[in-house]
């Protein structure tokens, strides 16, 4: 849970100084980059499952 806080504080941290700065925030479209990170999650754990059922 700590971590969640801290990325998310970290992002609203840049978010800010990237606005006040007057640039474009360094982020893809919101869907896309949520499924990209859920296709990141999803990955890791078929490989995690994949290896456990090898015996590794």
């Amino acid at each position: 849970m700590r971590e969640i806080v801290m990325s998310i504080l970290a992002g609203i941290l840049v978010g800010i100084i990237f606005k006040l700065m007057k640039l474009p925030i360094p982020a893809p479209p919101v869907l896309p980059a949520v499924l990209g990170i859920f296709g990141l999650y999803l990955g890791g754990k078929i490989a995690e499952m994949v290896l456990q059922m090898w015996g590794k």
